[in-house]
């Protein structure tokens, strides 16, 4: 899949190997609490973030990816979902001891997010100025004058059209794209350390996809962020991701650098994602699909969470879950791991 290639533009280079850690997640398991019993959604997922990185975490819908991101911004519903062991740490601070003052000091000036669906992340009786700058002053101790400065450079920096004017209007008078980049702007304006996407292109034109996730590149390579962004589109992915994550019934089953996870996948879930996208240079009578669908976290199968859908289940796959084994820079959750082969 040569598409990867033409994710590093003129005059950037590919990351090196030795980069500084800045998020860094450990065993993370997370539980919701439903009808009087409790069942695990997040199931210790181990993940890193460097500086100057771009991870993608990837995964069908219910596999408990925004779970993961909403752990580490401290967003998980009260009285619903909680961390029950792991830790995560930005920077070496631990997120999971703090109190609730202290993570909200670090939210959007050390860790931002970008959410889902921008209309029900922008509350619609305020403009998006007074909400940009209502951030800027709760973090920095600057006038409102240059409150308004900082919010219309941030919605430069995110390419919105005649920033400066859009202060005054609300997210109803603008369109999907265009409430986007204000979230970008809400992201990016307090230049943090590390920032999550969460699907950021759900729901755009392919065109606005393109120019969303090449200003969201942009942004984190001139800053030098560590960027986690979740996804389900594998094309998303071969564009800007440095490192994958592959996730699957709120495991990580397998991860490694962009290039070799789509040269040489080997765990048979990822092998299904990449055999179902479009391609038009194989003929096939009709789309790939992988069989079934992902289990319920009320009712996992034994052993090999994937093993009912998998086309290499071996008899002990049903006997137990196989860990997640680390060599060199990859790492992979499977007891009998195929050659890929494109069909």
């Amino acid at each position: 899949m040569s598409f990867v290639e033409s994710k590093i533009g003129p005059g950037e280079s590919a990351p090196g190997p030795e980069k500084t850690p800045v998020l860094e997640i450990e065993d993370l398991r997370i539980s919701i609490a439903s009808a009087g019993s409790s069942f695990e959604v997040v199931k210790g997922v181990s993940l890193t973030v460097c500086e100057n990185e771009i991870v993608c975490l990837v995964g069908e819908s219910g596999c408990g990816k925004s779970m993961t991101a909403l752990s580490v911004m401290g967003l998980l519903p009260r009285g619903v979902a909680r961390v029950t062991e792991g830790k995560i740490n930005y920077e070496g601070l631990d997120l999971l001891s703090l109190q609730s003052r202290e993570l909200r000091r670090l939210r959007a000036e050390s860790i931002s997010m970008i959410f889902q669906d921008p209309i029900t992340s922008l509350d619609p009786v305020f403009t998006i100025g007074s909400v940009l700058q209502e951030v800027v002053r709760s973090h920095r101790n600057v006038s409102r004058a240059e409150a308004k400065e900082i919010a219309v450079r941030a919605l430069v920096q995110a390419e919105l059209p005649d920033a400066a004017d859009r202060l005054d209007s609300y997210p109803h008078q603008l369109s999907g794209g265009m409430r986007q980049r204000v979230m970008i702007a809400l992201a990016i304006a307090l230049d943090p350390r590390v920032l999550i996407a969460d699907e950021p292109t759900t729901a755009l034109d392919v065109t606005v996809q393109a120019q969303i996730l090449e200003n969201l590149r942009a942004r984190q390579r001139e800053r030098e962020m560590g960027m986690l962004l979740i996804t389900h589109d594998l094309a998303v992915v071969a564009s800007v991701a440095d490192r994958v994550a592959v996730m699957y019934a709120g495991e990580i089953v397998e991860e490694a650098p962009v290039e070799e996870l789509f040269a040489d996948p080997q765990h048979p879930y990822t092998q299904g994602l990449l055999r179902a996208l479009p391609d038009i240079s194989v003929s096939r009578a009709g789309l790939y699909s992988i069989p079934g669908r992902v289990p319920s976290p009320q009712t996992p199968p034994p052993g090999c969470l994937f093993a009912p859908r998998c086309e290499h289940v071996l008899d002990s796959c049903w006997e137990g879950n196989p860990e997640l084994k680390r060599e060199a820079n990859r790492s992979l959750r499977c007891f009998n791991p195929q050659p890929f082969e494109v069909r």
